[in-house]
């Protein structure tokens, strides 16, 4: 395609995408509201006013939102812990595997990965995506090349991103929307790229106003060889193409046309029902509880003021007059018999501690809607339990997450691990292979996480 074309069909994907995902945006929004309020882009990322503003007004109980810190800081620690090695490359071939030549070099690949892990941001970018994958039901993470740190990850949220996927039910589409400032758009695409606008506020000095930029990644029809000699064929001709345009710019510019060798995008999903695009979460089975829990604790607090700080009556003569409830104050009355004075209207004796343990069951129930209880088994348990039963308790509640575990290593971790691997080395990073017969062959990480073992025990 050429480049009018090419921005008029991404215009037009991009309207059909947001058709579809529109349904889920009132749920995601109820999601952030009573669970993750800092969470979700839903006015467009040119929307700037009020981006500070505390969005956490509606919470009256954090159970819900702690319970999912819980869920991201478990999965992190347990599939993907930045303090210990958590994978270990395989071959196809287990007879190859197991040669001393080639163990050894699958071992020093290894490591050189865990430590562009270690270097790079990707282990922050993670927790963020644990953390959108348990509320929203979806997350995803763009991997990109970088000189100075060989990769470098870009977490994105929910709202602010579209997805598609291919007929084998994998993403293989990602458009997503972000500002960019006026002096970024020039320095990444060039002066003569930009439209008309930016380049006259950019010319004026205006170099912090900010534009919106769509950036679509999707399956190139155009691919070809595009390692071919230069000039004949290039980034264009990659299996999947990138697009970058001004989302009101005049005409039918674009920004930037350029391909990736692999899918650049990491889209997991934490269950699926038929050919959805988009998952169910966790934070979707607990929103009824974490949307009591607001109600109960305002009923709870209104019982305690009224007890506290109960509606008064007085008398018609005390009007006018100096009158206080505050601690040590004096209202004074005449000294007769039937002395005017005020009282409370009502005495009203709630049953506090019915309601207390009601509160705690709803917070239980959304716990154990995140898996709070599997990660923090240990500090739950009433009484001093020996390791074995605490293992054993522990390995009977993973078969729950059992399915999640698989989705998660195919959706993220061994996509993760393939995309890394190529960065590395297109960048030099991965040595030579000991062996001509390893051509060919598809690469297959093992999980030696500590859920991995629980897991496969």
């Amino acid at each position: 395609m050429q480049s009018p074309d090419l921005r008029r069909h991404c215009e037009r994907r991009l309207g059909a995408l947001d058709r579809e995902r529109a349904s889920w945006f009132a749920h995601w929004r109820d999601l952030a509201d009573n669970i993750l309020p800092r969470r979700g882009s839903f006015l467009g990322p040119a929307h700037r006013a009020g981006r500070g503003d505390k969005r956490n007004g509606k919470l009256l109980d954090s159970t819900a939102m702690l319970a999912a810190r819980t869920l991201a800081s478990g999965l992190m620690s347990g599939l993907s812990s930045p303090a210990r090695p958590w994978f270990r490359l395989g071959i196809g071939s287990p007879q190859l595997s197991e040669l001393p030549e080639v163990r050894l070099w699958l071992d020093d690949v290894t490591q050189r990965m865990l430590r562009v892990f270690a270097r790079s941001n990707l282990y922050n970018a993670l927790a963020v995506v644990y953390e959108e994958l348990g509320v929203f039901g979806t997350a995803a993470m763009v991997v990109m090349e970088d000189e100075k740190q060989i990769v470098r990850a870009y977490p994105l949220t929910v709202g602010e991103y579209w997805l598609a996927q291919s007929e084998r039910l994998t993403v293989n589409t990602l458009y997503r929307a972000l500002s960019m400032t006026t002096f970024q758009l020039v320095e990444r695409f060039g002066r003569d790229a930009v439209s008309a606008q930016v380049r006259e506020r950019y010319d004026r000095g205006e170099w912090d106003r900010e534009v919106e930029v769509i950036h679509a990644i999707e399956s190139n029809e155009d691919v070809g060889d595009w390692r071919g000699e230069i000039g004949k064929l290039g980034n264009r001709n990659m299996p999947f193409r990138s697009v970058w345009f001004e989302k009101s710019g005049a005409g039918d510019a674009v920004l930037g046309v350029g391909g990736f060798e692999e899918f650049p995008a990491l889209c997991p999903r934490w269950h699926l029902i038929g050919n959805d695009v988009w998952g169910r979460s966790p934070g979707m089975d607990a929103l009824p509880d974490a949307r009591s829990l607001q109600l109960m604790q305002m009923s709870f607090a209104q019982a305690l003021e009224k007890m506290i700080n109960p509606p008064m009556v007085a008398s018609p003569s005390l009007r006018g007059s100096t009158a206080s409830g505050l601690p040590a104050a004096i209202t004074y009355v005449a000294d007769t018999q039937s002395a005017p004075g005020f009282k409370p209207a009502y005495q009203i004796n709630p049953p506090l501690d019915q309601m207390s343990a009601a509160i705690e069951r709803r917070q239980q129930a959304v716990r154990a809607a995140f898996y709070a209880d599997l990660f923090l088994m240990a500090t739950q348990l009433d009484e001093v339990r020996s390791a074995t039963e605490i293992a054993e308790r522990r390995d009977e509640k993973l078969v729950m997450l059992g399915p999640v575990l698989e989705r998660l290593h195919d959706d993220l971790l061994e996509p993760l691990i393939g995309r890394v691997f190529q960065i590395m080395a297109r960048a030099g990073e991965i040595p030579p292979p000991p062996s001509p017969m390893l051509d060919g062959l598809r690469l297959q990480p093992e999980y030696v996480s500590p859920m991995a073992a629980m897991q496969a025990a």
